[in-house]
């Protein structure tokens, strides 16, 4: 098999790197020594693992950055690249609404709902292929044809008029190229810092909640005035800039180590911790993105006006930015598991909530604190996956993790609305939503017990 140029094949001993990540994982998990800080310790092996001066493209052998201008730069682009895909398809809700009330009106709430979570899970599930070629040293052409790509596809949208034209172009399309630019971005990151780790990815999730905000935003009043295939464009225009900014300023730092085991390694499930965390990932989407995606539709049902109705996820996403920011500044002090799970506990009892509620301000002061708690989720989310291994395997490791949650956000959406169709409201929609975000979360509690021994501590 040829390999890209600059990538730096591990010929030494392969398997005694697997081998010692397996034994460095039962140690982690069977420790009883309250004294172990494990959030520090796992960084610190699994670092040390890939630490010989010829595997830095920037820097000294055992010197992240965490800082400096080139480092920052990278957290810009980083920026930019989450607000133009995953920021835009955070505001898939206001297309919903949209849709169901102008160009889709003859289709069920269920049916355009498939629409959007084909674009929640294209987002993730390319994550898998985007994330080897990452260790095999192919990123900076993956990136500039997959935004090339999203920035077509969103052209093209423009043209759509029939279901199958969205199908084709606004879910499958357009989610797929937003998984590809998305895909490597945390592990990029993680190249370049390591104590301030969780802080620069709260930047980063960040650019989502910006996206989140001002693409609705930008639809809402656009569309109404210049029709909505102009709108498009306009919004088309907005990710050559966004996407340009990413292309210039993304870097990976270290050279490629070519790890044995394939696209998808399947001795990562040898670690409990490991595995319990991609399947809380999966749990948790089946429910987290029914809130955002039903919100305006719900506030329509209750009578109100749909010219303010369709601002809640810009609101929503408005709330998220804050909580993105403020989960990675806790995180690097805290440990990333010790802000995800008490905030997507907040997440899960407001799903329950939400059907309840009327009147403008009440729905409000919900999409703020969801958007709020489920944004400290989603910032960290990728923080204890990366932890979980070598340096070298970061970027097969989280596509694997993003493969995963790719199916519950693909079919979460759908059974929210399929339950609203059969009930005729969303009463039990919230229960569904809201048990499977409550049940994500005693996963996580169970993956924090078996890295640490004990129920509480720093991981």
């Amino acid at each position: 098999m040829s390999h890209p140029p600059g990538v730096q094949i591990n010929t030494e001993c392969p398997q005694f790197m697997e081998d010692h990540h397996d034994k460095e994982l039962e140690a982690f998990q069977d420790t009883d020594d309250p004294g172990i800080d494990i959030s520090e310790k796992i960084l610190e092996e699994t670092d040390a693992i890939s630490s010989h001066p010829s595997n830095y493209l920037h820097g000294s052998e055992d010197d992240f950055p965490d800082g400096g201008l080139r480092a920052w730069l990278v957290v810009l682009g980083g920026f930019c690249n989450i607000l133009s895909s995953v920021g835009f398809v955070n505001s898939w809700g206001s297309f919903q609404s949209y849709y169901e009330l102008n160009t889709l009106g003859h289709k069920s709430t269920s049916e355009i709902a498939w629409i959007g979570s084909t674009q929640y899970a294209l987002t993730f599930l390319p994550g898998v292929i985007s994330g080897r070629l990452f260790d095999l040293g192919w990123y900076r052409l993956p990136l500039f044809v997959s935004s090339c790509f999203l920035v077509l596809t969103t052209f093209l949208t423009a043209q759509c008029t029939t279901y199958w034209h969205f199908i084709l172009c606004q879910g499958l399309a357009l989610g797929l190229c937003s998984g590809m630019v998305t895909g490597p971005t945390p592990t990029v990151i993680s190249t370049w810092f390591k104590h301030r780790r969780s802080t620069a990815f709260g930047i980063i999730a960040g650019g989502s909640s910006v996206g989140g905000t001002i693409f609705p935003i930008i639809f809402r009043n656009l569309v109404g005035k210049i029709g909505f295939p102009w709108t498009m464009r306009v919004i088309g225009f907005i990710l050559i800039l966004t996407l340009g900014i990413t292309n210039l300023t993304l870097e990976r730092r270290l050279k490629p180590v070519n790890i044995s085991g394939g696209m998808f390694n399947p001795k990562v499930f040898r670690s409990r911790s490991f595995t319990l965390y991609a399947i809380s990932t999966f749990v948790s989407f089946l429910g987290l993105y029914t809130v955002l995606t039903y919100v305006d539709v719900s506030a329509s049902a209750t009578g109100i006006p749909e010219t303010f109705s369709l601002y809640l996820v810009s609101i929503a996403n408005a709330g998220s930015f804050f909580g993105r920011l403020a989960a990675g500044l806790l995180a690097d002090y805290t440990g990333a598991l010790n802000i995800i799970i008490p905030f997507t506990t907040i997440a899960g009892i407001l799903t329950y909530i939400w059907p309840h509620v009327r009147g403008k301000g009440n729905y409000v002061a919900i999409a703020v604190t969801y958007g709020f708690s489920s944004g400290a989720y989603l910032s960290l989310l990728p923080a204890p996956m990366i932890a979980m291994g070598d340096t070298g395997d970061m970027g097969r490791r989280v596509g694997v993790c993003w493969s995963m949650l790719a199916i519950g956000a693909l079919i979460g959406p759908p059974i929210s609305g399929a339950i609203n169709g059969a009930t005729h409201g969303f009463n039990f929609v919230g229960v569904y939503a809201g048990t499977m975000v409550l049940v994500s979360v005693m996963l996580m509690v169970m993956v924090r017990s078996l890295l640490l021994g004990r129920l509480w501590g720093k991981v």
